[in-house]
């Protein structure tokens, strides 16, 4: 028998056995070595909080029950092709997987993990992704001036990706002081908002929260961007578009990993995306986002504590197998 993570209700979560399959015309049997978990959507669904009316925009690619549960729910997996095409037998691939420790997919899921880039490390593929969507959005230009809001996994992925540019300026700015030591790690500047440089080219905003996306349009210069990453499920935040906004010709726009950035879209496959977000994982400075590991066999009460820890960024699993 297989192992799989159920949510069983909010604030539970269970391991349950599943019936093994062997892979059909095109599938392929994977191997778990590593799961991620991070502090977005999964905890949300751990919490029970996403909303009736958006569950199903929330559904994973290989969610098996709906939400709020009993649902098998997870998207960071790292294993080895077990079974499958023999160009792929003995490979490490990334899958949008549910943590489960064998399961079978379409070949087409998998996106193999170069040579260079740990598993421990490759379980950020599916963040990553979300930050190269992002940064084909905002379409950064060389000498800008831009401020990353929220440093939690997304945001700081975001201002990972935008140290490497020539930029005039970047900062990362939250309110957990906490998020310095990651800002440090990343060798990019990090702010309290009211400390933050204003007059920004750009400003990609991932606090989820309404004193943020204020003051990132606080933030930008006449006819600056504010990119939105952050996801508000049924909220209705209040947006700032008195005082100066108009005469200053600011600019809101969203951000969203569903579909491929439009700048792309015509010469860039999803796949495309997952690949370069692995590949660009080969960087040691992602380890930074690596806040915890923990058994796959003690998993429901991972769950249970990453939820009360705010300080946490990506959880990594480990499986009995997965060295």
């Amino acid at each position: 028998m297989w192992t799989a993570y159920w949510t069983t209700w909010p604030g539970n979560g269970e391991l349950r056995a599943e019936a093994e399959r062997d892979p059909g015309p095109g599938e392929a049997i994977v191997r778990t070595l590593r799961s991620g978990v991070s502090r977005g959507t999964e905890l949300l669904v751990h919490r029970g909080e996403v909303p009736a009316e958006v569950a199903a925009t929330m559904r994973a690619p290989f969610q098996v029950g709906d939400l709020p549960g009993p649902v098998k729910y997870g998207y960071l997996s790292v294993g080895v092709v077990e079974a499958g095409p023999t160009e792929l037998v003995g490979r490490r691939v990334f899958c949008l997987h549910p943590h489960q420790d064998r399961y079978v997919v379409p070949v087409t899921a998998l996106v193999p993990v170069p040579d260079d880039v740990p598993s421990d490390r490759a379980v950020l593929a599916g963040t990553v992704e979300t930050a190269v969507n992002a940064l084909w959005d905002a379409a950064p230009r060389l000498g800008d001036r831009v401020a990353v809001i929220g440093a939690g996994m997304v945001g700081g992925a975001v201002a990972a990706l935008l140290r490497t540019f020539p930029l005039g300026r970047l900062e990362l700015v939250d309110v957990n002081p906490a998020r310095a030591a990651l800002a440090d790690a990343l060798g990019v500047t990090w702010r309290r908002p009211d400390d933050a440089a204003g007059e920004c080219d750009l400003v990609i905003h991932c606090s989820a929260s309404e004193a943020g996306l204020a003051r990132g349009l606080e933030l930008l210069g006449a006819e600056g961007e504010l990119v939105e990453m952050s996801w508000y499920g049924t909220r209705a935040p209040r947006v700032p578009l008195g005082a100066a906004f108009h005469a200053r010709r600011l600019r809101i726009r969203a951000s969203q990993v569903g579909a491929v950035a439009a700048a792309r879209r015509a010469r860039r496959t999803p796949a495309d995306r997952l690949a370069l977000a692995l590949g660009l994982l080969a960087d040691p400075a992602f380890d930074a986002f690596l806040t915890g590991r923990a058994p796959f066999s003690r998993l429901p009460a991972t769950m249970a504590a990453l939820a009360d820890d705010p300080t946490a960024l990506c959880q990594v699993v480990t499986y009995p197998e997965g060295d």
